[in-house]
């Protein structure tokens, strides 16, 4: 894909030639690397808005340590499908996803790491499909448990109707077209570390940062690298991904029979300036967690990549011994 630099100046990275996979009545576009490592798999689940490049710095690192590296641009992201239906983005689809995933490449169970929505995603797999997934490494984001009344509804109630989860969904295409209006701006405002503390602007978020002059922070990334996740969203727009938003009632109710008990090794990265709280309750749900929390804000992995890889390869390596 001539779009991706083939190395970044943090360390020239090589990253992957994507394949388009025909899996679950869609098609993915997956970056792998590591094939000679066959029989130890591990897949990389991004966020929003995000790419499969966000995994860069995980990938050499993880093919060096014996891995089978598949990283997925998810449905709705990237050059993979993105269908129009809202509910093809419910987290039945985005599992099954992942499920088909490891049929096409034969493997039984793998280990699944998930950031941001990513890690939702690997949350709600563990519990949909367990015989499929043996380890999980997670970031950012701890499960969320369901409460007595639907996703956006409680968060009406708790954020009012400008918070970007109740916009989504409430004023649907809205946000959408401002977006897909000001991709470069967005995603450059979007993607900051070091963000002195604040409390929230007036107004939505994701419209706020569409439309601001000026970025707030340091960049986290160099232009060349940010080029790719604007050239993939100036491409894809903006819809697909939002469109997992718009599912999150549906999801609250296809997950109401579902015990959340999660029984797989699992570690959960925070990063402390995160504005996401860290979840009080997690090891009643995840028994076998280790947690490790680092000095940074919600891109861990790109913003704190040599530690990022550092926690991950020292907890597999305890896993594996």
């Amino acid at each position: 894909m001539s779009d991706i630099p083939s190395g970044t100046t943090s360390g020239q990275i090589e990253f992957p030639e994507p394949t388009l996979i025909p899996v679950n009545n869609v098609v993915l576009e997956v970056f792998e690397a590591g094939r000679q490592n066959s029989g130890k798999p591990i897949i990389l689940c991004h966020g929003f808005p995000e790419h499969a490049f966000s995994w860069r710095y995980q990938i050499p690192v993880l093919v060096a340590a014996g891995y089978h590296v598949i990283v997925p641009n998810q449905r709705g992201y990237g050059n993979s499908s993105c269908p129009t239906e809202v509910t093809d983005y419910d987290i039945k689809h985005l599992t099954a996803d992942l499920v088909a995933l490891l049929d096409y490449y034969g493997y039984k169970d793998a280990t699944f790491v998930g950031h941001d929505w990513g890690a939702n995603v690997v949350w709600n797999l563990a519990l949909l499909y367990p015989e499929r997934v043996n380890r999980i490494i997670n970031l950012a984001l701890p499960y969320q448990e369901r409460g007595e009344q639907p996703w956006i509804e409680l968060m009406e109630i708790l954020f009012g109707e400008d918070f970007y989860f109740v916009h989504f969904n409430k004023q649907i295409g809205i946000a959408d077209a401002i977006m897909n209006e000001n991709v470069h701006r967005f995603l450059r405002n979007m993607f900051r570390k070091d963000m002195p503390p604040a409390p929230p602007a007036p107004g939505m978020l994701m419209i706020n940062l569409a439309r601001a002059e000026e970025p707030i922070g340091k960049p986290l990334m160099e232009d060349s690298e940010l080029s790719v996740f604007v050239s993939a969203f100036e491409s894809a727009g903006f819809t697909g991904a939002i469109n997992w938003y718009r599912n999150l009632d549906q999801n609250w109710h296809l997950m109401a029979d579902i015990k959340p008990l999660i029984h797989q090794p699992t570690l959960m990265i925070y990063g402390e300036q995160d504005t996401i709280p860290k979840s009080e309750n997690l090891k009643n749900i995840v028994p076998n967690l280790d947690i490790v929390s680092l000095d940074c804000g919600h891109w861990i992995q790109q913003e704190k990549p040599t530690e990022t890889n550092r926690s991950i390869l020292k907890w597999l390596a305890q896993q594996n011994a």
